[in-house]
């Protein structure tokens, strides 16, 4: 006995520790050590043995007494846990009284449930499935944003059994394995807890006499006619929740929602990019060289457009705010007009000697470039 650990030094408390303080680090030490989070660590199960061992000691206060009066030698070695070991569940022998969440609260609701936390007193609520349905819209509907009326085909709860998915004249029974709480509890070692019913699937109550109509699931297919507000601004793939919107499961649950995910059709004359609209104005060569006002088509008109002169071609101008409302903030975005320059493939008689004449005035010869006449004018 004279290698056994000193009880206290085992929970890492002192001497005078009071019955929280003790069960407070047999929480922590108990949660860390235990199998479940060590899968690699062959050490953990013996530290828990140790931990419990300790625990089981210092808790019982007579124990404690002849512990703290005569040490190891007083009291004798402790019992090995049921089972031999600590395993799922149990963290050892502990023989003492109380409810697991007496010490671990809703933390072995962590370990049992997979991170639901403590059900106890809690109850379960049926939800029905989400929809997705998928709107094109026209640039200038995405634009102003628009009020569309759908039919979305979905789970309603059924008219015969007004979604109970009882027979009518009958109604559910309470179930017999979980006496109508729709949880089960189970002991394990000393803890207890609780895990959903798996014969009324947490409900509490079971069907009996199913409902013919949807055969006892409380639902059946049917269409739902809705209004669909879409505000200014959507962009591509922006999906809207309507909540309440999607599939009711029955029997007293509550129904999912749904998501309108919205496409933009292509539009002629205009791209959008982000909260920005491009578009193309085309000119002729000699409206590129004098400048003047143009029109310029919007997704809600024209407006006029002060191209300078001798603008090159490719040359991007900005309009602000002529784009897309942004979407949740203040504002709009920018045209973007990009300056195309017509250049024309076929020229008359008088338009080729026009422009032969000019080529002249800007000191282009025809003797030294009577190659690119020839090409330009055909003579």
């Amino acid at each position: 006995m004279a290698d056994k650990k000193d009880y206290y030094e085992v929970l890492g408390v002192s001497k005078g520790a009071n019955s929280d303080e003790l069960k407070s680090a047999y929480r922590k030490l108990a949660l860390k050590y235990h199998p479940d989070k060590n899968p690699d660590n062959k050490d953990a199960e013996s530290r828990l043995k140790e931990i419990n061992e300790a625990y089981e000691m210092l808790a019982d206060p007579k124990k404690r007494q002849m512990y703290d009066q005569f040490g190891h030698a007083g009291v004798g070695t402790a019992p090995p846990p049921p089972g031999g070991g600590a395993g799922y569940g149990d963290f050892g022998g502990y023989s003492g009284s109380g409810d697991i969440g007496d010490i671990f609260g809703d933390f072995i609701g962590d370990i049992f449930s997979g991170g639901g936390g403590s059900r106890r007193g809690s109850s379960r609520v049926r939800r029905g499935s989400d929809l997705r349905y998928d709107m094109e819209l026209s640039l200038l509907d995405a634009i102003n944003g628009i009020e569309i009326a759908i039919e979305v085909n979905r789970s309603e709860a059924c008219s015969q059994c007004d979604g109970t998915g009882a027979k009518p004249g009958t109604s559910a029974k309470p179930c017999p394995q979980c006496k109508g709480s729709g949880q089960v509890r189970y002991n394990q070692g000393f803890f207890s807890f609780s895990q959903t019913c798996p014969q009324c699937h947490g409900e509490g109550k079971v069907i009996t006499t199913p409902c013919p109509a949807c055969r006892g699931t409380g639902s059946k297919k049917g269409t739902n006619k809705i209004t669909v507000r879409i505000p200014p601004g959507v962009d591509e793939g922006t999906s809207l929740r309507v909540s309440g919107a999607g599939n009711v499961p029955g029997q007293g649950g509550v129904p999912g929602d749904l998501y309108v995910v919205i496409t933009l059709k292509k539009d002629p004359n205009f791209t959008r990019e982000n909260d920005d609209l491009l578009t193309e104005l085309k000119i002729t060569y000699p409206e590129a060289v004098f400048g003047g006002d143009f029109d310029v088509p919007t997704l809600e008109g024209k407006l006029k457009l002060k191209i300078p002169q001798g603008a090159a071609a490719g040359t991007v101008f900005r309009v602000h705010n002529e784009g897309f409302p942004r979407l949740n903030k203040r504002g709009r975005g920018d045209l973007m007009v990009r300056l195309i320059v017509d250049i024309p493939k076929t020229l008359n008689f008088q338009q080729k000697q026009a422009l032969r004449e000019y080529a002249r005035t800007i000191g282009i010869k025809e003797t030294s470039s009577s190659n690119i006449f020839k090409k330009v004018f055909g003579s």
